[in-house]
C-alpha cells in the first residue's frame, strides 16, 4: 500500500510537467527531431509518475481487488457496512 500512496504522490507531482509535454508531443507542426526529443524527455520520467501505473484500492482495508467505484471500498466491506447501515440510502435487498 505504501508503493501505491508513493505512485499516486510521484504521480501528482509530475501531472503538469507531463501533461504539458504530451500536450507539446501532439503537436504536428514541430519537426521530427524536436518531437523526438520531447519523446525523450518524457521517457525520461520515473515510470511510476505515469496515471496507468496507479491502481485503485480499499481506502479502509487496502485491498486491490473488487472495489466498488461508487465508495471506493472493497465490495466485503461495501456488504459489511451496508448490513450494519452505516451506508446512508443503501439498502440491503430482501425478497
Amino acid at each position: 500500500m505504501n508503493n501505491d500512496k508513493f505512485r499516486r504522490a510521484l504521480y501528482l507531482k509530475n501531472l503538469k510537467t507531463r501533461t504539458e509535454l504530451k500536450k507539446r508531443l501532439k503537436n504536428k507542426d514541430l519537426s521530427f527531431g524536436e518531437r523526438f526529443k520531447l519523446q525523450i524527455d518524457l521517457n525520461n520520467k520515473p515510470k511510476n509518475s505515469a496515471k496507468e501505473r496507479i491502481k485503485n484500492r480499499c481506502v479502509i482495508t487496502g485491498r486491490s481487488k473488487g472495489i466498488v467505484g461508487l465508495f471506493a471500498i472493497s465490495r466485503i466491506k461495501v456488504r459489511e457496512m451496508i448490513s450494519q447501515g452505516q451506508l446512508a440510502g443503501v439498502k440491503k435487498a430482501s425478497w
